[in-house]
């Protein structure tokens, strides 16, 4: 087990020989990957999350999405293989985050990593932290080094001591965000769960098995929102599953083992080829708004062959709770959307349906087909529809359209306070609030027109502070200092 480790790495010597390491670039890393025999990890990745138009959004290091799900999961270790200034930011980012436990690291240099000890390193790493009593698995995350360097996670041990492992490689010249990132330690774990569950018995949920078909919701979301979905899918005799990125091992077999998957955010690709496999359907959108909820019960219907007087039935109960809710919080006025969730086309739908004018859309996450409902419904209504947009695609809508309310990133923010347009933090301010069914109806109007209200505020401030920070005040010189003519006199 051990020459192999030492070949690969060897091969791939060069990647320090010659200098190569964090600060090389994406093209570099990725020449030296292929060298090091890494070829079908790239296409893997480049099939499950195409870059372009734009190469790569302008965003956190992608392997955060990946530490997050990992340090989010009960029993569950996680190790970080990378450069120490990388790991430093991740496990920063990721307390800074309310992390509540350790992140594993090896450290290397460039003997370790070209003689193969890093790899011995790791698997010794692993083998301390693979305690049955404490973990249920052990995941190993390659940064952007190991995986050019060709560090061969794969020959980790499948199991020790019953625990599971889990090698990735999540490089940032592979992986376009961290949104998608979660994608790849969720389909990891869930390819390990399926071939698993076809061996044999499998633990049970903790609440113990659904009596009624369940459905997998498939993304991050807001904590009410599973439970509305749930008051949504009684009606078809249905009830709401796990969430994947699930919270502990055992909940992966109960998403595995459900009727339908609601590809909430729909570009978890490897984790949709999971369940694919298994034989479940997948149904893209979400119950977002009058018609996403109307459509999404549907689709629902006819993935879990419920009868129509059943998804009828449905729809009278809840459509008008959520056409009252839309028509008692109205927001008026031109808003721009862009963010890195995943659910931007979502929140445009909503806020659409609330009365607003969304002209434009901007998502780093990629096209998919789990995303066309909620993109032909967009531009049906003239958006503009933008995946993998770039900052400065997001940037130049805000000044094309000059909106009464800017949603975006951080420096989308503060391109727009910059204009005196209003603008909220689309993570923190946004996806902070339930979307789904009667309960997400009007859950945005609150804030935006809170923010949208704030316009005078703006201009009051901008005329107070004006010339402060420009020119010749914004502490930056472009040339020498000269001396004024004819002294103090």
């Amino acid at each position: 087990m051990t020459q192999q480790p030492d070949n690969a790495s060897a091969s791939a010597g060069a990647v320090t020989d010659q200098g190569t390491g964090c600060h090389a670039g994406a093209d570099e890393l990725r020449r030296a990957a292929e060298s090091a025999g890494q070829s079908a990890l790239l296409e893997r990745l480049a099939a499950d999350y195409p870059t372009g138009p734009h190469d790569q959004p302008q965003s956190m290091c992608p392997a955060f999405g990946s530490l997050r799900v990992g340090l989010r999961m009960r029993r569950t270790a996680t190790v970080l293989c990378g450069s120490a200034c990388c790991v430093y930011g991740l496990t920063f980012t990721s307390h800074f985050y309310g992390a509540r436990r350790s992140v594993g690291y090896v450290p290397f240099d460039s003997e370790t990593l070209v003689t193969g000890k890093l790899f011995e390193d790791l698997r010794e790493a692993v083998r301390k932290l693979a305690d049955p009593d404490a973990c249920d698995a052990v995941v190993v995350i390659n940064l952007c080094v190991p995986t050019a360097s060709g560090v061969p996670l794969r020959l980790l041990p499948r199991d020790l001591n019953g625990v599971r492992i889990i090698g990735i490689d999540v490089p940032g010249f592979g992986v376009p965000t961290h949104a998608e990132a979660k994608d790849v330690l969720a389909g990891a774990m869930l390819h390990y769960a399926r071939n698993e569950a076809e061996v044999g018995p499998v633990q049970a949920p903790r609440g113990g098995r659904s009596e009624r078909p369940t459905v997998t919701l498939l993304g991050e979301m807001f904590p009410a929102d599973p439970v509305g979905i749930g008051m949504l899918l009684e009606p078809l005799g249905l009830a709401a599953g796990p969430v994947v990125p699930t919270r502990e091992w055992r909940e992966l077999y109960a998403a595995l083992d459900c009727a339908a998957v609601a590809a909430v955010h729909p570009y978890y690709t490897a984790s949709i080829r999971e369940f694919e496999t298994a034989g479940r359907a997948v149904v893209g959108s979400a119950p977002v708004g009058l018609d996403g909820t109307a459509a999404w019960l549907d689709a629902i219907g006819d993935a879990c062959n419920v009868a129509g007087d059943k998804v009828a039935a449905a729809k009278n109960a809840f459509l008008p709770a959520i056409r009252g809710a839309l028509a008692k919080a109205p927001v008026q006025g031109t808003i721009t959307v862009s963010g890195y969730e995943g659910s931007e086309l979502l929140v445009a739908r909503l806020l659409i349906e609330s009365g607003a004018n969304v002209p434009y859309v901007g998502t780093a996450t990629p096209k998919t087909r789990w995303a066309e409902p909620d993109l032909d419904w967009l531009e049906s209504r003239g958006t503009v529809v933008r995946f993998r947009a770039s900052l400065e695609q997001d940037k130049a809508a805000v000044d094309a359209v000059r909106p009464d309310l800017a949603i975006g990133t951080t420096p989308v923010v503060q391109h727009a306070k910059q204009q005196s347009i209003p603008a909220l933090y689309f993570t923190n301010l946004i996806s902070a609030r339930p979307l789904m069914g009667p309960a997400g109806a009007g859950s945005l109007a609150q804030v935006v027109n809170a923010a949208l209200a704030g316009k005078a505020r703006f201009d009051r401030m901008n005329a107070f502070f004006a010339g402060v920070g420009d020119g010749d005040t914004a502490g930056i010189w472009d040339r020498m200092p000269q001396p004024r003519q004819g002294g103090a006199g």
